[in-house]
């Protein structure tokens, strides 16, 4: 794997790197402590390199960045450029259900990986070797505010017109377990403008609702 040429012999043929190729359907030796591990220690990477690349940004800022970075959708992102679902040790359920190319198990891979580079070669390689899979990443990443929640967006949006934060309201709530649906209605009252969102949570139907209403407010 072109990503992985830095790791040694040394490393790839470790039982270590071994437990962390491997995931729990196969057995008790898994990658499940280590995943817990490299999680760790990729936060504590990823946050330094962002507060050095990034230092006139606040907390909140960093934190978005962070997020972006570390998500389970772009470790299942790296895990894939590294050609990694090839070496991942799966169950046979898991093997028939196409787990070799699930978003979820690649990413946990990733991390069990860091987790076990870590032990065997300390706190700087597994720097280095982290801060190499990201090259790109960390150079193509969003505007701040596009990271932003559409309930944060809109918040700022309203704060920076000297205009009172908006009020949600719960119009409907119905079904139950999975099939669940909320309807929640926007409002900034002193602009007389609102807005509606129906999504699965309460939560995504406000941020559906605030973004609906982010548009219609830009629009004008």
């Amino acid at each position: 794997m072109e990503s992985f040429k830095q790791l040694s012999e040394e490393i790839t043929t470790s039982n270590l790197f071994n437990s962390a190729l491997t995931h729990r359907s196969v057995g008790k030796d898994n990658n499940e402590r280590l995943e817990f591990l490299g999680d760790a220690v990729l936060g504590l990477v990823i946050a330094n390199l962002l507060f050095e690349k990034f230092p006139d940004c606040d907390e909140g800022d960093l934190s978005r960045l962070r997020a972006h970075l570390v998500c389970k959708r772009a470790l299942a992102e790296l895990a894939r450029d590294a050609k990694l679902s090839a070496l991942l040790k799966l169950g046979a359920g898991e093997k028939k259900s196409g787990g070799h190319f699930r978003a979820s198990i690649l990413a946990d891979c990733l991390e069990a990986i860091f987790g076990a580079v870590y032990l065997l070669k300390g706190f700087e390689f597994t720097t280095k070797f982290i801060k190499s899979l990201y090259e790109k990443p960390l150079e193509s990443l969003p505007d701040i505010d596009e990271l932003k929640d559409p309930k944060t967006r809109l918040q700022e949006y309203l704060q920076s017109r000297q205009i009172d934060v908006p009020n949600y309201i719960v119009l409907k709530e119905w079904g139950e377990g999975n099939d669940k649906r909320f309807s929640v209605k926007c409002i900034v009252h002193e602009l007389d403008i609102s807005s509606e969102g129906e999504e699965k949570s309460k939560k995504k139907a406000e941020q559906l609702a605030a973004s609906n209403l982010l548009k219609k407010l830009q629009k004008k």
